[in-house]
């Protein structure tokens, strides 16, 4: 039997990079290297961010296309990230499809990994307003005996953590990855592997815990529940959550959207889309970088009454299936080449789970209490209700990093 390297990716989102990076250098050069390096990997990342976007809003579209009525919710630096690591032990044929499918196309090695460490150093953060951890697990057969070279890198590059597991007791190997999962995302996602295959020899998982909280809260008194139209012929009931203030908020008479962005604190914003009725599919079809540009470059500052649903929505996807059809099939395959891993041996990805989370609510996150009144101008506020189907996206505004990528269809969740 062919052993199979499983692959699991991760993410948990509450809403409420001795290898490439450590060449030998004098001592008294270190500073100047640092420097340099600091620099060449925030503009790989930069450049990663933009294209990360593109990826995930082709991978937005088939999941969009195969299910037009349900919520979509994950995280494409997420699934990205995972792949890009994957790189370090993928070659040829297997390598290129990687490359194309994931936007990673003339981008040097180097570059690439890079400028992903650079992403992971930059969005981990924990304060009293914001919460990224962002990490990659391997989960290792004991028995194999895995490239030093992949193990280090990843390590270093992607901070990736290796745990020797018993894959010849699969229950217990099972439970011992959904207790570190339910551990590592604090209860918030649990029972993540449910079945592992029969010959699997390594397991990733990318992890992600995201808390933010809203620049300007909600005021949960002002909460009230309200008809939230699914369809046309199907309203449900949600507790509807306003504020009023200044926000940036722009019309898009080509697509008839209006787009808004709410700031969260930390450089985090959210960008919600909400199409006029019946042109969903129009915005959909539109969703480029280029759209998204020109949607940030439509904003302009205004008083704004806003309405959004308070919801807790769940995404699990197999992205086995959903990538196929993006045509990455190799490293799925027996025969895929990720002989940098483990040389001489058959291995391909075996699973390939995401699950994404996310709470909206008055506070933006569990937790964090307070509020405040700011002062604004005397001009008849915009109303922008949230109460049909909408497009969200959560970014982290200074490498331009997509977190979330969502359609909201329901915010009932059912």
């Amino acid at each position: 039997m062919n052993p199979t390297l499983g692959l699991g990716l991760l993410l948990a989102g509450l809403l409420t990079v001795e290898g490439l990076l450590k060449p030998s250098f004098p001592p008294k050069d270190h500073e100047v290297v640092s420097q340099v390096r600091a620099q060449t990997g925030r503009v790989a990342a930069q450049q990663l961010s933009k294209r990360n976007v593109d990826f995930g809003f082709k991978l937005y579209k088939k999941l969009a296309s195969a299910h037009p009525s349900r919520n979509i919710l994950f995280s494409p630096v997420s699934i990205s990230t995972a792949f890009a690591m994957l790189c370090l032990g993928a070659q040829n044929s297997t390598l290129a499809e990687i490359e194309q499918g994931f936007n990673f196309r003339n981008v040097p090695a180097r570059e690439l990994h890079e400028g992903f460490h650079y992403l992971i150093q930059r969005l981990n953060q924990d304060n009293q307003n914001l919460k990224i951890h962002l990490e990659n697990i391997l989960f290792i057969d004991q028995r194999l005996r895995p490239e030093k070279r992949f193990v280090t890198n990843a390590k270093n590059l992607y901070n990736a953590e290796s745990i020797p597991t018993n894959f010849q007791n699969k229950e217990n190997a099972r439970k011992k990855i959904n207790d570190y999962v339910g551990q590592k995302t604090q209860g918030k996602i649990n029972n993540l592997i449910r079945n592992i295959d029969p010959g699997t020899v390594m397991l990733l998982l990318n992890c992600m815990l995201f808390r933010v909280r809203w620049k300007h809260e909600f005021d949960p008194k002002l909460t009230k529940e309200e008809d939230f139209a699914v369809n046309e012929n199907k309203p449900v009931k949600v507790p509807m959550m306003f504020h009023g203030g200044m926000y940036d908020v722009g019309r898009d008479d080509q697509l008839s959207c209006t787009v808004l962005a709410m700031p969260y604190y930390n450089n985090i914003t959210a960008l919600f889309v909400l199409p006029e009725e019946g042109r969903m599919g129009q915005v959909e079809e539109a969703l480029t970088l280029d759209t998204l540009d020109r949607w940030k470059n439509l904003l302009v500052r205004r008083v704004v009454d806003v309405s959004i649903p308070r919801f807790s929505i769940l995404g699990t996807y197999d992205l086995k299936k959903i990538l196929s059809y993006m045509g990455i099939t190799k490293i799925f395959e027996e025969h895929g080449e990720l002989t940098r891993i483990v040389p001489n041996r058959n291995l391909k990805v075996g699973e390939a789970v995401h699950k994404a989370k996310m709470k909206m609510d008055e506070k933006g996150t569990e937790g964090a209490a307070g509020s405040g009144m700011g002062t604004l101008p005397m001009e008849r506020p915009l109303v922008f209700k949230l109460n049909r189907p909408f497009l969200v996206m959560i970014v982290e505004n200074i490498m331009s990093t997509t977190l979330f990528l969502g359609k909201i269809t329901n915010p009932t969740g059912t």
